[in-house]
Formats: structure tokens, sequence, C-alpha cells
């Protein structure tokens, strides 16, 4: 049996798959496509990091299409103008019933192929109300009674962990086929928004060398 893990291609996710595929485990990487502004190059990188982290036990990418823009309309998220930078307070990146957006369609997914759990890459020092545990336990919950018989659950595994933890773990990962950025430019991160401040903090604080190529230095 799988375990599916909803992967962005950022830092967090990336390195929750590879961890799980590190302790022996089957893994089928699940990707929700919104419309977002910076989802080209989020989806270039992560089919990159999939393909150097090959294994029989890495199962083929899902791709689950579930288009935002009819609900964000004009929001920054979608037209990438006036993104959040690097002087922004993280709750400027928040994107309302993002999780329940991404969770929706891949628990669907989940129960129809005998998949009972998704796995997401949520940190402790996430502060928004649809990525608490109670949050994931409930939608798991909800979903399951819409299927009828479903035994789904929604696993956090990293809600216990600092980001500086989490990049640890991630030591010896090809983290170089990672994504972060919201204005990419050129297809490269940009270096100047919320994201990439937050990428430059992670690499640091963990000790890693950056290897990310950013169109603007800090």
């Amino acid at each position: 049996m799988h375990l599916a893990v909803l992967i962005s291609g950022g830092l967090d996710s990336a390195i929750l798959l590879g961890d799980a595929l590190r302790r022996g485990e089957w893994v089928r990487p699940i990707y929700v496509r919104c419309g977002l502004a910076w989802e080209r190059e989020e989806f270039t990188a992560l089919t990159r990091y999939l393909a150097a982290l090959a294994c029989p036990r890495l199962a083929p990418l899902i791709v689950l299409e579930q288009p935002s823009g009819d609900l964000y309309g004009e929001h920054w998220s979608v037209t990438g103008r006036a993104v959040p930078d690097a002087q922004s307070p993280d709750d400027a990146m928040f994107l309302p019933g993002r999780n329940v957006l991404l969770l929706a369609k891949a628990l669907l997914w989940c129960h129809l192929h005998g998949v009972t759990t998704v796995a997401l890459g949520s940190l402790q020092s996430n502060p928004f109300p649809d990525a608490t545990a109670e949050f994931f336990q409930d939608f798991a919950r909800v979903v399951g009674r819409a299927v009828a018989d479903g035994r789904l659950s929604v696993t956090a595994p990293f809600a216990g962990l600092t980001k500086r933890a989490v990049m640890q773990l991630g030591r010896g990962m090809p983290l170089e086929h990672t994504w972060s950025c919201i204005q990419p430019i050129e297809g490269k991160h940009c270096g100047a928004c919320n994201k990439c401040a937050e990428r430059r903090r992670a690499f640091a604080d963990a000790a890693l060398p950056d290897p990310t190529p950013y169109q603007h230095r800090a």
C-alpha cells in the first residue's frame, strides 16, 4: 500500500517524500495544479526532483487539476502582480482554503485507488487555520463520510519540527531541484519575494549550501 504525499516541489514536501523513501516506504506523489502564477516552474522542478529520486518504491506522479482562478480572481497568486516581498509578514502568504482545494481531490483520488493516508509537509510554524491537526482530522473525516466507506486520514509528519530540523533531514537530497519562488523570472527564483527570502533563511539556518540560482541577490 502506497503512502500518498501531497507534493508541491517546495522544500518541505520534497523532503517529506525523500524521507519516506529513505525509511523504506512506497510513496505515491500527488501534485494538484490550481492555475497559480508559479506552477509552470514549480512543476518543472518537481519532475526533475522525482527523477533524481527515482527508485522502485517511488510510484509515478499523479497530477490532479483543480483550477482556482475563478475563485481567487485578481489575487496576486493568480496574476503574479504585487506579490508579497521579502519584508512582508508570513500571513501575507495566506490563500483562503488552499488546503481545502488541495486535499479534496487528493483524498477522493486516494479513496478510488485504495490509498488510505495522505501526508503533507506542514511544519509547526505554519500559522494558517487550514494547517492544524484538528483541521486535517476533521477534513479527512468529512471526505470519508462522503464516500460512505472511506477510511481516510491526513497526516503532517513534520508538524512537530522546526524548519531547521526539516532541512537537516534533507541533507544529501537533491534540493537543487526544489522550487519556492512565487514570482519566477526567466525560469529562475526571483530572489526578492517572501518565499525566496524564506528559502535563503532555511538553507542558512541549517548550515547547508544554497544551490539556488536567484535572479536577484539578497
